[in-house]
């Protein structure tokens, strides 16, 4: 059986998000979905995982909400349901960036994934911004992409301020994210200071790769759940990372088992094998190391890539 991962968002003003919060998650516990779903005054952002059926009850169940009813989702298939419980809470910001004013009403043009495809081919005079953390472009990114080098997302106002002698304001931006909302709150901070030819891509990263199969994209996307990353351009599978243990290509994370440390790094199977789920040799005899299981660290690694490793070969057949 497969299931259906989703990823949406919608600036839709709520009044009092206490109550739709509330709400929302007796629906979501109702149909039995599991993932994450943050409410706030200018909207919703959520990440869902289920059956077919219970993702397409829910879609109706937002869209006859008033303000929502042209709700975007990105769809996504996989073999397991990628996450443990279902989160729904309120937050003051959708996305945390910490400023006061970013009125995504007031962001830039929207490309959609036929048009930025169309941009990369066809234009040279432009720069492209991952708006998204290191460790996610670490593993993947569009080709000529600046990848800015911060831990949050709330980070990238310095990081402008930074790099704004680097960018002329005259030059033609294209920025991009995961599905499309952290561009919604940057696009309108360019333009506040200065830039007038800003573009996001419509979707992001997750819709150009189900539209235009991921061309120009290097690596795997990663994503906030437990597939961590998925492929993108499966015409080219190639990892750009490397492992931090043996230092061999790879583009597959795992925590390491010191629960003290707990670090989020690129590993491949044969690092942590040898250093036994951890990062260092430091956090693999500390006293507080959990039992790393080789077998299973992989598993939902594994699976996605021999999934989409048999659909690209599938489709490679058929043009012959």
């Amino acid at each position: 059986m497969k299931y259906e991962v989703i990823l949406y968002y919608n600036f839709s003003p709520i009044a009092d998000p206490e109550i739709f919060c509330g709400d929302h998650k007796k629906e979501l516990k109702r149909l039995g979905l599991k993932g994450r779903v943050y409410i706030g005054k200018e909207g919703i952002n959520g990440t869902l995982g289920g059956t077919p059926e219970q993702i397409e009850n829910y879609r109706q169940y937002l869209r006859k909400i008033e303000g929502f009813e042209n709700t975007e989702f990105k769809t996504d298939q996989h073999d397991e349901i990628p996450f443990a419980k279902l989160i729904c809470k309120v937050r003051d910001e959708l996305v945390a960036i910490h400023m006061d004013g970013l009125n995504p009403q007031n962001g830039g043009n929207y490309l959609e994934p036929e048009e930025w495809r169309n941009v990369m081919e066809n234009e040279d005079d432009f720069v492209i911004i991952d708006v998204r953390n290191n460790y996610e472009s670490k593993v993947g990114h569009f080709e000529g992409a600046m990848t800015p080098d911060v831990d949050n997302f709330y980070d990238f106002p310095q990081w402008l301020d930074e790099a704004e002698k680097k960018i002329p304001k005259d030059k033609k931006v294209l920025m991009y994210c995961t599905g499309g909302i952290r561009c919604e709150k940057f696009s309108v901070l360019m333009k506040q200071k200065g830039w007038d030819d800003v573009n996001q891509l419509h979707g992001g990263i997750l819709r150009y790769a189900k539209e235009e199969g991921g061309e120009h994209f290097k690596g795997k996307c990663f994503v906030f759940d437990d597939r961590l990353v998925v492929p993108v351009n499966k015409g080219d599978l190639q990892p750009i990372a490397r492992c931090e243990i043996t230092g061999k290509p790879a583009d597959s994370y795992i925590n390491c088992a010191n629960m003290e440390c707990n670090k989020l790094f690129v590993c491949s199977e044969e690092g942590a094998k040898i250093m036994d789920g951890c990062c260092s040799e430091e956090c693999k005899q500390s006293e507080y190391k959990r039992p790393f299981d080789a077998e299973n660290a992989f598993r939902p690694f594994r699976k996605w890539y021999n999934y989409f490793d048999d659909e690209f070969k599938e489709r490679e057949l058929q043009k012959e």
